[in-house]
């Protein structure tokens, strides 16, 4: 099918572009969407032949009806149509409907540049707004991340219900007596009335070209903060005439805070606490900021390396999601992840993936990462059971190097013995250093009744036998098993 299709954008008055004013006065059949826009007046006033699309807006039943019947006019054998279009339509359903119709017919469609309606809107300001970089979206596909540093220009607030919708996103970004500016068109262009953002649905009259602009705020007026707040408040503490406690910080300073902070989360997470979970993911995001921003200082990697690399690592380690792989249980996820990383860190040998365990966990998470590593090739016990009896095994080790008075091989059996041990938790699927914690804090609970009973019995625990603290050790543990 052999025509053509022009779609040429009209804006307010004077903003229209030349090319735009071309294609219109150019053209044998010419369109307009509709003759109510302010943005038509000037077309109208040349007095050209046109067909407006009023008709079909009045008629149709619904939107899927609408755009059948705008591609059913404009397409066609030798039609050759101009289709003057206002402001932002050149992104809606509509038009989109009518160049995948006219793209199916092998037509020749040609979109000339829209300068839509934001820089007009902008220009009625009375005073003017940094030169930062005009953000542009329609109210229908606000994104998900809003840019709140840039000037935002947000088009087609069509609605009290649209406007409604534009206030709650914006309200995860601006407190509601944040003030913007609500621009409507007029015949003679854009009229700008500022309000708080509290007031945007509470306007008498809405129009498909009324627009809001929002200024662009400091971090201090955002309500809520983003990582990018985070950083740029961590470079002005890093600064000169910042903190001269945050300006010394080093990889190496930081090392003990960033531990401290991971085993806080860990605290909140046991505790079951969700406001003390979020204080302490903040503080431990903190920690990462600061390595990130003292390593961008060094132009050795900045925070956008570090998430562009973990979010390729999740695609290349997830490939039964992002690629034709299968799993279909998490036990194949396990064993596909160890495989993937293996080969990412080229690990060809599973004493390789073992030394690559970072000394600096803690021992019992290390020994227990490191059994893994050695079941993934086949090398361990089939059941906990087997790994129990080794239990007794190396307790009579440990004796017999006791008995020999081997300092050294005391140590090596106790090692052992505490080896063993996290192998049988391992196989009992519990983590090691969790159980540990949890019979530490057992421990010091009985102790703290045991002591409170001999206190109140007798006063002082000095002096006092062994096998008769053991006695009320075993009073005090009797009566919590039958709570």
């Amino acid at each position: 099918m052999s025509y053509t299709l022009t779609i040429a954008p009209l804006a307010t008055p004077g903003h229209t572009t030349a090319a735009a004013w071309e294609a219109v006065k150019s053209a044998k059949h010419l369109y307009l969407q509709t003759v109510e826009s302010p943005c038509a007046a000037p077309l109208l006033a040349l007095g050209l032949p046109y067909a407006a699309m009023d008709d079909l807006y009045e008629t149709a039943a619904d939107f899927d009806q609408l755009n059948a019947a705008i591609a059913d006019r404009l397409c066609g054998p030798g039609l050759d149509a101009v289709y003057a279009v206002c402001g932002r339509s050149m992104g809606d359903a509509a038009l989109t409907a009518l160049v995948q119709r006219a793209q199916r017919d092998g037509a020749a469609v040609r979109r000339l540049p829209s300068p839509g309606y934001a820089e007009a809107a902008r220009c009625a300001l009375p005073r003017p707004l940094p030169e930062d970089g005009l953000v542009c979206c329609a109210a229908s596909g606000l994104p998900s991340i809003l840019d709140p540093y840039h000037t935002l220009c947000i088009e087609e607030v069509d609605s009290s219900l649209t406007a409604g919708n534009v206030k709650l996103a914006l309200g995860e970004y601006f407190p509601d007596e944040y003030p913007i500016w609500f621009c409507t068109l007029g015949e003679a262009g854009y009229i700008a009335r500022q309000m708080p953002l509290l007031e945007v649905d509470r306007q008498a009259t809405y129009a498909a070209d009324t627009c809001l602009i929002v200024p662009p705020a400091h971090p201090e007026r955002l309500e809520r903060k983003s990582v990018d707040d985070l950083m740029a408040v961590l470079a002005r503490l890093r600064a000169p005439g910042g903190c001269p406690w945050d300006a010394e910080q080093t990889h190496l300073s930081l090392r003990g805070p960033l531990i401290e902070e991971a085993y806080e989360v860990l605290d909140a997470i046991e505790r079951e606490d969700d406001e003390a979970l979020c204080e302490e993911l903040g503080d431990l995001l903190l920690q990462i900021g600061l390595h990130a921003i003292i390593a961008e200082e060094q132009a050795a990697f900045t925070l956008r390396d570090v998430s562009t690399g973990i979010v390729q690592k999740l695609i290349y380690r997830h490939p039964h999601v992002f690629a034709n792989a299968h799993a279909q249980s998490s036990g194949e996820v396990k064993y596909n992840w160890e495989q993937l990383k293996q080969k990412e860190k080229h690990q060809s040998t599973a004493a390789e993936a073992m030394r690559a365990v970072p000394r600096a966990f803690p021992a019992l998470m290390r020994s227990a990462k490191v059994q893994k590593k050695a079941a993934h090739v086949g090398f361990d016990w089939t059941d906990p059971k087997g790994a129990l009896q080794k239990l007794p095994e190396e307790a009579s080790e440990l004796l017999e190097a006791m008995e020999e008075g081997d300092e050294a091989h005391v140590d090596e059996e106790v090692g052992d013995l505490l080896f063993a041990a996290v192998n049988v938790a391992r196989l009992l699927g519990r983590d090691p250093e969790a159980l540990l914690h949890k019979a530490t804090d057992k421990f010091m609970d009985r102790f703290s009744q045991m002591e409170a009973r001999i206190l109140q019995e007798r006063g002082t625990l000095s002096g006092l036998p062994l096998a008769e603290m053991d006695a009320y050790w075993e009073a005090v543990k009797t009566e919590q098993r039958k709570k």
